[in-house]
């Protein structure tokens, strides 16, 4: 489960985050989630909830939200967005494709005090 790991990354970027605009307290933590991403929400959240006592996340609550996949279509030039994980160009059906978006994690949002 690396989402764990990627838990413990985020509580040390929320860390330094807090001392740079000298909060004590983060109240809300706000994600984006690519669904090309490899990480899963429903185990992110548990490994936060399970593992935010002693930090300074400790009362806050994690909103997750998801990014989907943005391909450009080298055959036709159409952007799209893919809803199902077919890998098709929606216009005119190419394989050669370019994912723009929805393979990256990003933190949106901090709420401190």
């Amino acid at each position: 489960m690396h989402e764990l790991a990627i838990v413990q990354d985020l509580f040390k970027l929320c860390e330094t985050n807090a001392m740079k605009h000298n909060a004590t307290k983060i109240n809300k933590v706000e994600i984006e989630i690519g669904r090309l991403s490899g990480v899963e929400a429903h185990y992110l959240q548990s490994a936060f909830d399970a593992f935010k006592a002693d930090t300074i996340c400790s009362d806050a609550k994690l909103i997750i939200h998801s990014k989907d996949i943005t391909i450009k279509c080298n055959e036709c030039g159409a952007q799209s967005v893919l809803l199902e994980n077919e890998f098709l160009c929606p216009k005119c059906g190419s394989n050669s494709l370019d994912v723009i978006s929805g393979e990256d994690m990003y933190l949106m949002r901090l709420e401190m005090e």
